[in-house]
């Protein structure tokens, strides 16, 4: 494990080189492919208010699942520092200033989110589908987790401020508004994204077996 930052219970596991210079560049690299692949997910969206809908979840589930919890915290971590540095790589753009953004709870959720998941495929999960699936949910529901008081912050400080306060924000029921800005609208469809993530992982994981 000194030269890896996946196991062979994972799909880049299985496929990655077995010479120790070649496993550990090849699995640097992809956390950096990781990372673009979440920058093209988060511009698959639609711009509902004001959280966006977008592949991300699915993304975030697919990589962790398909990498190990190494790389997958990695990515995450290496795309959170690209979008704060200022990359466009956050649904709206970057830079530091979308600390302030609704949806930024998310983004930091995913690296838990990353983690569970990852863990699970690290352990022997990868080819098993409902137990995949179910630590996929578990993760999923971490990072609800983070967007909801995320969005309950930053919901407050906008009170707090005196500025004019969006449409979708109700300064009577913070509460209600965080839910029905970051949990509500999601729970349904983020079941559905988990569970292409696990066919996904799942299927892609009987192929490397098969082709070991």
């Amino acid at each position: 494990m000194a030269l890896t930052l996946t196991t062979p219970n994972t799909v880049l596991g299985a496929l990655s080189p077995k010479a120790g210079t070649a496993r550990l560049a090849t699995n640097l690299a992809t956390v950096v492919l990781g990372s673009l692949l979440l920058w093209a997910s988060a511009k698959i969206m639609v711009p509902t208010m004001p959280v966006a809908v977008s592949l991300q979840g699915f993304a975030v589930a697919t990589l962790a699942a398909a990498f190990g919890w190494r790389i997958a915290v990695s990515t995450m971590l290496l795309y959170i520092a690209q979008g704060l540095s200022g990359l466009p790589v956050f649904t709206y753009g970057g830079g530091i200033g979308y600390l302030m953004s609704p949806s930024f709870g998310f983004i930091l959720g995913w690296v838990p989110m990353a983690f569970v998941i990852g863990l699970a495929a690290d352990r022997g999960l990868s080819g098993k589908l409902l137990p995949l699936f179910a630590a996929m949910v578990v993760g999923d529901a971490i990072s609800f987790a983070f967007g909801f008081s995320w969005l309950l912050v930053v919901s407050n400080i906008l009170v707090s401020s005196g500025a004019t306060l969006p449409g979708w924000l109700d300064a009577s029921n913070l509460v209600g508004t965080a839910f029905d800005g970051a949990v509500k609208p999601f729970v349904l469809w983020d079941i559905v994204k988990m569970a292409f993530a696990a066919v996904t992982v799942a299927g892609l994981w009987q192929i490397t077996r098969k082709r070991g």
